[in-house]
């Protein structure tokens, strides 16, 4: 040890970086488990712009009233599939701030159909944090201030163009993801609460139990899933409104992807349940339920919370199935799937192309929930190398 001019004291002993090593693992392991998981995550890019990603649509779902401009049901008869319009910012080379180019419409008398072209000599600019259409932030709050709202009243914007009966196509795919990605976690919830009850009880009790709950899964597993699907939500009354409609498929995807989720639990449940510490709190008076609890669950929780990340977006494509197949959710309920419903027309959509615009948000969150559940599965296991 010597001392500097400045009076500290620097150690004079050689630099081993084995020691330094050692001193690293010693942190790591004296770490709590969270900090390894979130170190082990930050690293892989993929899934952590896909979490941020899916965190903002998530956060953006109580407030999407206030960032479309219209309703999701609200008709413009005067445009009926009118293209996309682009934000503009300069016009003949002058700056004008956000501005639209209204659209004009006229009948061509050879195709019988409506030719809307933009006016590249009237731009209009668009309004911000204005009144509209009265909405409800998180379906308790009522308001009537938008993000943006168009020049006036009778020139409409249309960002993402209108579908057949004159609806805003970007306002109905903001409406549809509260349903479409909320659909996820019901259905989930009820998965997840049905396959880790029968899969661990069939795991840890095994005899009779477990033979039972496994002839139920081989059972249900049989099945042929779509035809499944058509059948139960066929079954629905057509006179039930769309807030019963979406809880009971929400339930029925959940009833119909426990099983796989089940047959994991008690797999793990069949090894886990024969280690000394399972054995040593049976004989400490443990009940079945703490030691599921307590020592069993916890130890398998890092492929649970895998696995519920990767069923959503299958939760989310059942929906969209159904409610394209028209078995689903139906209008006036606003879904990604009843969006789709519109565009089974094959020359209607080579014709009016942005009418199948909401089958990108579907691809693009299904790819971030898959990313993510990737990145978890890898970071949840912080020790593996």
């Amino acid at each position: 040890m010597s001392q500097l001019p400045d009076g500290r004291y620097v150690d004079d002993a050689p630099f081993d970086p084995e020691q330094s090593i050692r001193e690293l693992e010693r942190k790591d392991l004296d770490a709590p488990n969270w900090v390894l998981i979130w170190r082990k995550f930050k690293t892989h890019r993929l899934g952590l712009i896909s979490g941020a990603f899916l965190l903002f649509c998530y956060l953006m779902l109580p407030f999407v009233g206030f960032i479309a401009p219209y309703g999701p049901n609200e008709r413009h008869s005067e445009h009926l599939y009118s293209p996309p319009q682009s934000i503009n910012l300069f016009h003949e080379g002058e700056f004008l701030g956000p501005f639209i180019y209204p659209m004009t419409s006229e009948a061509n008398m050879e195709t019988f159909q409506w030719e809307f072209k933009p006016d590249y000599e009237n731009p209009m600019r668009l309004k911000f944090f204005c009144e509209g259409k009265s909405y409800r932030i998180a379906g308790l709050i009522e308001a009537d201030t938008h993000l943006f709202c168009p020049p006036q009243a009778d020139v409409p914007v249309f960002l993402w163009g209108s579908d057949r009966l004159g609806r805003d196509v970007f306002s109905r795919i903001l409406y549809g993801a509260q349903l479409s990605l909320t659909v996820g976690l019901i259905g989930i919830t009820v998965s997840f609460v049905l396959g880790i009850f029968f899969g661990s009880v069939a795991g840890y009790f095994g005899g009779k139990i477990d033979w039972v709950i496994n002839r139920v899964i081989e059972i249900l597993r049989s099945l042929p899933e779509l035809p499944l699907w058509l059948a139960l939500s066929a079954a629905v009354p057509s006179n039930w409104s769309p807030v019963a409609v979406f809880f009971i498929i929400s339930v029925i995807l959940g009833i119909l992807d426990w099983p796989g989720l089940a047959r994991s639990v008690r797999a793990k449940f069949l090894s886990l349940r024969e280690e000394e510490y399972v054995r040593a709190a049976e004989m400490m008076g443990a009940t079945s339920g703490r030691v599921i609890r307590k020592h069993l669950l916890p130890n398998f929780m890092s492929h649970l919370i895998a696995s519920a990340t990767l069923s959503i977006p299958a939760m989310i494509l059942g929906e969209t199935a159904l409610s394209f197949l028209g078995l689903g959710l139906r209008a006036p309920a606003v879904s990604w799937g009843v969006m789709l419903n519109d565009a089974q027309n094959l020359a209607n959509i080579e014709i009016y192309w942005w009418t199948a615009i909401p089958m990108l948000p579907i691809v693009v969150v299904v790819l971030a929930f898959n990313f993510l559940g990737d990145g978890l599965r890898d970071s949840l296991d912080p020790y593996q190398q």
